[in-house]
């Protein structure tokens, strides 16, 4: 049985294999089932079947579609919690950083430079360089070369010639350093995909709508296919809540009081053009309130973030233009040019799950996540950050198996790559040759081969088949139309806003929020999900809406405003049926 399926198993994650999915999740009982789909479920649920268990994942809108897909993203070890003298966690995160960019995920994490401007000779360049050092010798802690460079210290004049356009009051040195960056919708959708590939049956779209229990015992659940309307059990000896800033909701469904609370804390960033400042290094610079990061993201800028508290809507927060102000006037105090609202060309907003408390009972694995079994059958993990995803679904499959019988193995994900991680240097070093050969730009190709890997190969395969897929999508240059097709059929997007938002981000990247490439992207969904003119209409009319309501809502002066309009827009999971 084992042997068929390793022989049989697809590295695709479509609309068949999705449905295949379901029909297992109906017809057994699953070892562990996992409750969420964004980084720390999917990364549970591959840690869970690569041990060799039974496993399902349910996540009730897209992968990613909540925290997951609007972090900073940055795979970092914090050096902000070494002023706080969590030495711990930094060194757990520069581990885990030091994996995803070397071993895990290649194609994907990516080395970013920084500079810390010193404003104030002398003590600020001991103290600040002092916690530099300590950073690169936490990055070498774990066995392992770190993966980037050490820390360098910089006069005034290296600084301005690294970065012309700093304003020349705003420092008297400064000193750089590196983390590293990754797409965090993609790596979570790639993510998925690898866990399918090894056995887990995933279904998106499916939303949890209430526990089944045998007594005190969770014992499954019951699932609501929001794309079919179907209504089915799913059981499992052990079920892993993993839903982030729904947590609480989560645990409600059970009827019992949770052990700990998650409280939503609003980030907010901006997205501007590469060319409103010549930088060829990132910036951390310093708030009254914590830091605030300039990050290199393509032919980008990503600017942020904020936090604050944040009561409503969990789905789509919102930001206002106080947000956005606080962003830029703190941006703009290092600038010789200031930047403007009209230098913006996209806005997102996500929300961290910050633990509020714990009882006696819950298990302290770290400062920063928590996990706990909080009725039999149950474990739920929360808190956290994206960097160090991998310990935090180690440590919630480990108290889940601790429960189930007989010897289970440990965790095997530290060795375990991504799909397209294997041969992607080697497939790098060919880049020129590829390009030649298909008659494309190797930017094109480098593109490609850092958002897909080795997987690169399936995309030129459509290529060869539909030239015509080749061209780029309106409005957004970077993409293609065979990344479209492409996500729709191995990617598991069911909406255009799946592709627009997370397979690619159209929607925070280019000028028009994708409004331009949505008619073109519908019908290429269309021909792999057999969507008829109506249905391909109504997907476009959906997303525009919802750019309407998020363009509408960063006008609005607070939370509750900037709330009431983006909700406006209708919710996929309502308009689907």
């Amino acid at each position: 049985m084992a042997a068929r399926r390793t022989v049989s198993r697809s590295s695709k994650l479509g609309p068949e294999e999705r449905a295949a999915a379901i029909t297992a999740l109906k017809e057994k009982e699953l070892d562990i089932l996992v409750v969420g789909g964004g980084i720390v479920g999917t990364g549970a649920a591959l840690d869970a079947v690569t041990r060799g268990l039974s496993v399902g994942m349910l996540e009730a809108r897209d992968w990613a579609s909540g925290t997951s897909s609007r972090s900073s993203k940055l795979v970092h070890g914090g050096i902000r919690y070494l002023e706080q003298l969590d030495f711990r966690l930094v060194r757990e995160a520069l581990i885990e950083r030091g994996l995803l960019l070397q071993r895990i995920a290649p194609h994907l994490v990516k080395p970013v430079r920084f500079l810390y401007p010193l404003k104030t000779p002398v003590i600020e360049r001991l103290y600040i360089g002092a916690g530099m050092l300590l950073y690169d010798i936490f990055s070498w802690s774990g066995g392992r070369p770190p993966g980037v460079p050490h820390h360098r210290h910089l006069s005034k004049r290296q600084v301005m010639r690294a970065i012309p356009s700093l304003s020349k009051d705003a420092l008297v040195g400064g000193i750089t350093y590196y983390d590293a960056q990754v797409d965090d919708a993609r790596y979570v959708a790639s993510l998925a995909r690898t866990a399918s590939f090894y056995g887990v049956h995933a279904a998106s779209r499916v939303r949890v709508e209430g526990f089944i229990k045998v007594g005190q015992r969770v014992v499954g659940v019951h699932a609501h296919d929001v794309e079919t309307g179907e209504r089915f059990d799913v059981r499992a000896r052990q079920v892993v809540n993993a839903t982030g800033v729904w947590t609480d909701d989560t645990q409600a469904m059970v009827g019992e009081r949770g052990q700990f609370k998650v409280r939503a804390s609003k980030g907010v960033h901006l997205v501007v053009p590469r060319d409103r400042f010549q930088s060829n290094t990132g910036l951390l610079l310093r708030t009254e309130k914590s830091v605030l990061f300039v990050i290199p993201w393509g032919r980008h800028w990503l600017l942020g973030t904020t936090d604050t508290d944040w009561r409503l809507d969990k789905a789509h927060p919102a930001a206002t233009a106080a947000d956005i102000d606080y962003i830029l006037e703190h941006v703009n105090q290092v600038l010789q040019v200031p930047l403007t609202r009209e230098d913006v060309e996209g806005v997102y907003a996500g929300l961290r799950p910050l633990l509020a408390g714990e009882s006696e009972q819950t298990s302290k694995l770290s400062r920063e996540h928590l996990v706990a079994h909080s009725v039999p059958g149950l474990v739920v993990i929360a808190g956290g950050k994206w960097t160090t995803y991998r310990v935090m679904a180690k440590d919630a499959i480990d108290e889940a198996v601790a429960a189930l019988d007989g010897k289970v193995p440990q965790s095997v994900t530290q060795d375990i790559g991504l799909l397209g991680a294997e041969g992607y240097q080697a497939a790098w070093n060919r880049r020129g040759k590829i390009a030649r050969a298909f008659g494309v730009h190797r930017a094109r190709i480098e593109h490609l081969l850092n958002r897909y890997g080795t997987m690169t190969d399936e995309i030129l395969d459509l290529l060869r088949e539909r030239p015509e897929l080749g061209e780029p999508l309106p409005g957004a240059d970077d993409y293609i139309g065979a990344e479209v097709v492409y996500a729709a059929s191995h990617e598991s997007a069911l909406h255009l806003e799946d592709v627009l938002a997370r397979r690619t981000r159209i929607s925070i990247e280019a000028w028009d929020r994708g409004v331009s490439a949505a008619p073109v992207a519908a019908a290429l969904m269309a021909d792999v999900l057999g969507w008829d003119a109506e249905r391909e209409q109504s997907e476009v009319a959906n997303y525009l809406k919802r750019v309407a309501a998020e363009v509408e809502s960063q006008t609005q002066p607070d939370d509750e405003s900037a709330d009431r309009v983006r909700l406006e827009a209708p919710d996929i999971a309502a308009s689907a049926l």
